[in-house]
């Protein structure tokens, strides 16, 4: 590496750059962490990984190159792989923008760990206030059956006809901007889907954060003077494998917010400077105990058993119409049931690529997720309905000793890498899987509506979009990385606001959960940067200036700080 010194206790010669508070990552624990310390008068820069993409960048293509392929990052592990954002605000730009809350009996779980994995101060109650300004900070709606999508009412309707209930999901869409045209994976080039592009980010810049591109953080060490030394490569805009300069910036204080597959294996490279890490760092890491059913829709038994029809002369055939999870099915969020046995079930398009490799052909007699018969089954692709299955893992996930350079090592171009990460479900987790594709088969195979495998794990093993708990908040230091303030034990003025802060699986999408806790975060943070030196303070509203969720949460803020 270049750059001015890189060892423990490496000196603050006068051409290092310097800042209040360096930021890794613009995803939701970034952007947040960015918006607040910069509106409150810290010297914010945000180093992000990615390039930085806006509305009418985004491409409605797969080709290699396009936004698709730019802004994503697939890490292939052993038996588990990640999908995440990779680019300026992260996996709000690629996400399916669906916000539930985490149901209360989440707080309790005591998972592999057997005894409560969260911090005892933090409930489903505690932390409703912070779910309350992120809500009206994006803002998210909750979405009513008008707004429901093809799949989603015939998602609705299936559950119905088993006797069971379900739900629009609420989500950080603009409606009224949305056009249905099912590319927000890709990034939404219509400005509807309210992504950290439109809200904390330009607020953060506003209050002066500067946020650098391509700059890829491979490790920390510390200054003489108590602050931390942030060392990064600047990567190629079109090949990510290049390294075109590295350089450091110096910081008083930092937040990481890589995300749960890059923030470990930062903090893992940085022990040989920093000294020793906690020992859950890079352990207890959860895929949200995610898994995905591909139903193949019988169009004539829509129509006869559930009395659907679109209007045109089909019952269905809208795979392709819409956009992400609309509508949700939540009646095993049952707190009286074990653990390991509640889950979500939630409607879902995932765009060609992944979906259409892995999933299987039902009741084939040879190969499930290739041959003739899986042929067949891509034939009639616009009568597919993908459920998306939550349940509570054992947070199995283990990191290995980290690449060279960055969270995996690099394949191709863009997007794909092999990393470090292990993941061997054990038989709770196996039996939660085993539940909830049960209960997709009771709803969907009832009267012969459709028939319905799970995706292969035989390719890539299991799978995520929403990695967590591999830097996880907790009581215990065995078995938690952070405090319930977010910093990092052992290493003051290093604090994680992403979804590795995340105890463990939440059984349902966990964006708001990720945001509300960074945001409650904050007041720690702006303490800890205030013991450091930096002239800030806590207590900006909303990014757009609205003030009722800064006033809802008023009350518990101080109980965050030391004082």
């Amino acid at each position: 590496m270049s750059g001015t010194g890189g060892g423990a206790g490496s000196g603050t010669g006068s051409a290092t750059e310097r800042t209040d508070v360096l930021v890794i990552g613009s995803g939701f624990g970034g952007a947040i962490a960015a918006y607040h310390l910069a509106a409150g008068g810290a010297k914010v820069v945000l180093l992000e990984r990615g390039p930085w993409l806006k509305g009418e960048d985004f491409d409605h293509d797969f080709k290699l190159g396009s936004s698709y392929t730019r802004i994503f990052d697939f890490v292939v592990g052993d038996g588990m792989s990640v999908l995440g954002g990779n680019c300026v605000g992260g996996g709000s730009v690629v996400y399916f923008a669906a916000m539930p809350r985490a149901p209360g009996f989440v707080f309790e779980r005591r998972g592999s760990i057997g005894r409560r994995m969260w911090p005892a101060a933090l409930t489903r109650d505690t932390l409703d206030p912070w779910y309350d300004r992120v809500a009206e900070a994006l803002p998210v709606s909750q979405q009513d059956w008008p707004d429901v999508t093809y799949a989603g009412g015939l998602w609705a309707a299936a559950c119905a006809h088993a006797g069971g209930t379900a739900n629009p999901v609420p989500v950080a869409v603009d409606n009224d901007r949305c056009t249905n045209c099912n590319w927000m994976m890709a990034g939404c080039r219509f400005d509807a889907k309210r992504s950290l592009l439109l809200n904390y980010l330009p607020a953060a810049i506003a209050h002066g954060t500067e946020i650098r591109p391509l700059h890829e953080v491979q490790h920390l060490s510390r200054t003489d003077d108590g602050g931390y030394r942030v060392h990064y490569d600047v990567v190629d805009g079109e090949d990510y494998r290049v390294h075109d300069s590295s350089g450091v910036i110096d910081a008083k204080l930092v937040v990481l917010a890589a995300g749960a597959g890059a923030t470990p294996v930062i903090l893992q490279r940085s022990e040989p400077a920093l000294g020793p890490m906690p020992y859950a760092v890079g352990r207890y890491f959860s895929g949200n105990g995610e898994r995905l059913n591909t139903a193949i829709v019988d169009e004539d038994r829509v129509r006869e058993v559930l009395g659907l029809e679109r209007g045109d002369g089909l019952a269905y055939a809208a795979n392709q119409i819409g956009r992400g999870p609309v509508v949700a099915n939540w009646d095993r969020l049952d707190p009286s049931l074990p653990e390991h046995s509640r889950f979500s079930l939630e409607q879902l398009y995932f765009p060609p690529g992944l979906g259409t490799i892995l999933a299987q052909a039902p009741g084939a007699t040879g190969p499930t997720w290739f041959g003739v018969e899986k042929k067949e089954i891509l034939r009639r692709w616009q009568s597919w309905l993908t459920v998306f299955i939550m349940v509570e893992d054992d947070n199995e996930g283990v990191f290995g000793p980290p690449p060279a350079t960055g969270n995996a090592m690099r394949l191709s171009q863009q997007m794909l890498g092999r990393g470090n990460l292990s993941y061997h479900p054990t038989a709770n987790t196996l039996r939660g899987w085993s539940e909830a594709d049960a209960a997709v088969r009771d709803i969907l195979e009832r009267d012969g509506l459709a028939e319905v495998m799970p995706w292969t794990n035989d390719v890539v093993g299991a799978y995520t979009v929403h990695p967590l708990a591999s830097c996880r908040i907790g009581d215990d230091p065995a078995s938690s990385a952070l405090d319930d303030r977010h910093e990092l034990r052992g290493h003051p003025g290093i604090f994680v606001t992403d979804g590795s802060a995340v105890p463990g699986a939440l059984t349902v999408n966990p964006a708001m959960t990720i945001a509300a806790l960074a945001e409650r975060a904050m007041p720690a943070i702006v303490e800890a940067a205030r013991e450091r030196g930096v002239p800030v303070r806590y207590g900006a509203p909303a990014p757009d200036g609205s003030t009722s969720g800064r006033r809802g949460a008023a009350s518990l803020v101080g109980g965050l700080t030391r004082r």
